[in-house]
């Protein structure tokens, strides 16, 4: 059996992060230096008013080839809609994820919104985990 993640390890994960701050949602909406690396996504239907579904993750990806190359690679975890064309973002769905993979993911994302010096504060302290 495979173990899975959820909104809980998104959260515990994200938190674990220097300088992130949780922002009041419905979900879950995580930000380092007031941007956006995770948060729960918010479904839009034609006609019906908008879902925050809890079950899936918005990560901030850096660029369209980063996307693409997820979306491709690994296309029962990620997806993306029209709405977001365009944008560095891709869905996470975390039913899909194992808590090792979320980590990554997360600390990816995290790692390209963070500013040069906070960021550089988490690589010096996994650095002297690893030693």
């Amino acid at each position: 059996m495979t173990t899975v993640s959820d909104a809980d390890d998104v959260r515990r994960l994200a938190l674990s992060l220097p300088e992130t701050e949780e922002i009041d949602s419905d979900g879950f909406d995580f930000r380092v230096a007031g941007k956006g690396f995770v948060w729960s996504y918010p479904e839009r239907l034609p006609g019906k008013p908008r879902v925050i579904r809890t079950d899936v993750a918005v990560l901030y990806v850096g660029d369209e080839a980063e996307k693409q190359a997820l979306l491709l690679g690994e296309p029962d975890m990620f997806f993306t809609t029209p709405g977001y064309d365009g944008l560095p973002l891709v869905m996470l769905r975390l039913e899909q994820t194992s808590p090792e993979r979320l980590r990554e993911l997360i600390t990816d994302a995290w790692r390209m919104r963070a500013p040069d010096d906070v960021e550089a504060g988490l690589t010096a302290g996994l650095d002297s985990e690893l030693r």
